[in-house]
C-alpha cells in the first residue's frame, strides 16, 4: 500500500450532518475519496454534492447502520464505482437523554442496537473485507460518556458508546493480521448541533465551568485525528481510545 491517500477510499457513516460531515470534509481535504452514508440519502447526496459536485471524488450511499445488509450493499456499491475502499468511520448514532429509570427496553435495545451494533456490523463487513486485501483502518467514534457514564446523556447511549470501546479492542486483535488497524475516539462535549439540543443554553456556562481547558471541543480537530487515524503510517497504533475531551477525563 503506497504512503500516497489520493486513490484512498473513506466511507463514513452519518455523513450527512454534524460530525459526521465534519470528518467526511478533512478526509476530503486530505486526499480521500469519500462515500457520505446516511440513513437519509437525499442529505448525504447535497452533502457530496458541496464536496464535488462531479461526483469523481464524493458520493453518497443510503446505509442504516443497524441493518448488516445495509453495509454489504453499501460496499457492493462502492467496489462497483471506485474498485475499492480501504478506511471506514464508524460514526452513525442516536442520542437518547432519557433518565436511566424511564427508559423502556425497547428504547434501549433501539439505542444499543444502532450505536453499538452499527459499530460491530460495520467492522465485521466492511473490515471483513479490508482484511482480505491485507489493508484497512477502522475509526470508531465513542464518546466521553462510555467513560465516565454521561452527564448529559442516556445510558444507553453511555453504555453503548463503552461498548464501541471494547469492540474496538476486539476487532483490533481480530483484523490486525490481515494489515487492518481499528481505533476509537472519545469525544467530550463538541460545538456541535447535538450538544447544543442536549445542554440548553442557561446551562452552557456550568458545563463549560466544569470543562478545565474552559472551551467546548471544535469538531474539524476531531476530523483531523480521523484523518491521523487514518493514514497508512498509522499502522503502530491498533486497539487505542484517543481522548479529546478538554481534561473532562484524565488516564
Amino acid at each position: 500500500m503506497t504512503d500516497s491517500v489520493t486513490t484512498q477510499v473513506a466511507l463514513v457513516t452519518g455523513a450527512a450532518q454534524g460530525l459526521g460531515n465534519h470528518i467526511a470534509r478533512r478526509l476530503h481535504g486530505a486526499g480521500y475519496k469519500v462515500v457520505l452514508s446516511d440513513i437519509h440519502l437525499a442529505a448525504a447526496q447535497a452533502a457530496a454534492s458541496e464536496l464535488d459536485i462531479s461526483g469523481e471524488t464524493a458520493m453518497a450511499v443510503a446505509l442504516n447502520v443497524a441493518h448488516k445488509c445495509d453495509f454489504e450493499s453499501a460496499l457492493a456499491v462502492v467496489l462497483e464505482q471506485w474498485g475499492s475502499l480501504q478506511v471506514l468511520v464508524n460514526n452513525a448514532a442516536v442520542t437518547r437523554a432519557t433518565p436511566v429509570m424511564d427508559i423502556t427496553l425497547e428504547e434501549f435495545n433501539q439505542v444499543v442496537n444502532i450505536n453499538l451494533g452499527g459499530t460491530f456490523a460495520g467492522c465485521q463487513v466492511l473490515g471483513g473485507y479490508m482484511a482480505k486485501q491485507g489493508y484497512g483502518r477502522i475509526i470508531n467514534m465513542s464518546s466521553l460518556a462510555g467513560q465516565n457514564g454521561g452527564t448529559s446523556t442516556g445510558a444507553h447511549y453511555a453504555a453503548s458508546k463503552g461498548g464501541i470501546l471494547t469492540l474496538t479492542k476486539v476487532f483490533a486483535k481480530e483484523l490486525a493480521g490481515g494489515g487492518v488497524t481499528v481505533n476509537a475516539i472519545a469525544p467530550g462535549p463538541i460545538d456541535s448541533p447535538m450538544v447544543k439540543a442536549l445542554v440548553p443554553a442557561e446551562r452552557l456556562p456550568g458545563l463549560l465551568a466544569n470543562i478545565p481547558v474552559g472551551k467546548l471541543g471544535d469538531a474539524d480537530f476531531i476530523g483531523d485525528v480521523v484523518v491521523q487515524l487514518a493514514s497508512p503510517q498509522a499502522y503502530f497504533t491498533t486497539g487505542t481510545t484517543w481522548d479529546v475531551n478538554g481534561g473532562l477525563f484524565m488516564r
